[in-house]
């Protein structure tokens, strides 16, 4: 199988928001692009305040990139579900995402600061 992925580091400072609350912010994000979908940033997990996630027990499989784990957002007033995933343990053809989290667009705002 072919992998047509591509993982770039995605110039400047990003920040990521929910619920009124910032997620994080990184220099060092990443973009993935894979044809026929948007381009996805993926942020570093010690870029982002993980004590607001929390792992869920969804999982999905992707044959290019292997399972994903999905994470909600806790806020002060609410949760958003399945807001975030990760592969924990991609394959090796995209193994630059491991130890990142990619988020929904629309559960979330994320901007170049």
């Amino acid at each position: 199988m072919t992998n047509d992925i591509r993982i770039r580091r995605k110039p400047g400072k990003w920040c990521i928001r929910a619920g009124g609350a910032v997620l994080g912010e990184s220099s060092d994000v990443l973009e993935l692009s894979e044809p026929g979908l948007p381009d996805m940033l993926y942020f570093p997990r010690d870029g982002i305040a993980m004590a607001l996630l929390e792992k869920s027990a969804k999982t999905t499989t992707c044959p290019k990139k292997g399972e994903a784990s999905y994470y909600a957002i806790h806020t002060k007033s609410t949760v958003i579900e399945d807001a975030g995933w990760s592969y924990e343990t991609p394959l090796d053809a995209v193994a630059g995402i491991a130890g990142h989290i990619a988020f929904y667009p629309d559960k979330v705002t994320v901007e170049e600061i």
